[in-house]
């Protein structure tokens, strides 16, 4: 990515959405930044084109004529883990959790910015190429080992850290899927059981113990992210 706009590779990007001039300007768009582009205007079509020509990523609106776009998201999900962005008008926390919870690696609202959106299918696309890396990941100033289940200093001077096992299991659920968007439900339900899925108040709680033990300044979290009404994200 030359000047970290472009892929290096021609990445394939399956758009659906039921506008046909943003379909064409999408795909004139993608095209001109080096994506190999294909486009389907419904659910039935996006699907058929997933199986069809496999795409490393696929830009989803929620509206189509035919299938509710969370209905597609859950048809590839049973096959595939190709990156999903959800781009949407639909605007309420709960229509946005719904889709995260339904697979969704991502959520952008309309209107949008092309910026915004290239932005966010680097960061899939990067997802993707390092999701079968080894378990260890440096967060701040700490290398932590998943498989040792281990945190060690990366530098000098760098005081010892120990995670609880609540700890462990949430930075877990958050690195396994780096750089996806992850809801808060399903961050509740994965750590605590699904009994305790609408309680939210313990994962605050534990996110803001893990962003004090790991992050350089709890109060700027890079690597520990909040999506206001939506989840959390870890950002390698």
């Amino acid at each position: 990515m030359g000047d970290g706009s472009e892929p290096r590779a021609r990445v394939r990007v399956l758009f659906v959405d039921d506008e046909p001039q943003l379909l064409r300007a999408m795909r004139i768009t993608l095209r001109a930044k080096g994506y190999d582009v294909r486009t389907a205007v419904g659910g039935e079509d996006a699907l058929g084109e997933a199986a069809a020509h496999p795409p490393d990523i696929i830009v989803l609106d929620l509206g189509l004529p035919d299938l509710d776009g969370l209905d597609v998201i859950r048809g590839l999900r049973s096959w595939t883990r190709v990156p999903i962005i959800v781009l949407s008008g639909r605007t309420s926390g709960p229509e946005k959790i719904a889709a995260l919870d339904a697979g969704a690696d991502d959520y952008i609202t309309k209107p949008f910015s092309v910026e915004e959106l290239l932005a966010r299918m680097r960061a899939v696309a990067r997802r993707a190429s390092t999701s079968d890396a080894g378990p260890a990941v440096d967060v701040g100033h700490y290398r932590v080992d998943l498989a040792a289940r281990s945190v060690t200093a990366r530098e000098d001077g760098v005081p010892p850290v120990h995670l609880t096992p609540t700890e462990w299991r949430l930075l877990e659920a958050l690195v396994r899927d780096a750089g996806k968007l992850v809801s808060s439900r399903a961050l509740v339900s994965g750590v605590w059981g699904p009994t305790y899925s609408d309680d939210t108040s313990s994962l605050r709680l534990y996110i803001n113990r893990l962003r004090r033990k790991l992050e350089p300044d709890p109060t700027r979290p890079r690597h520990l992210t909040t999506e206001p009404g939506m989840g959390y994200r870890f950002q390698p």
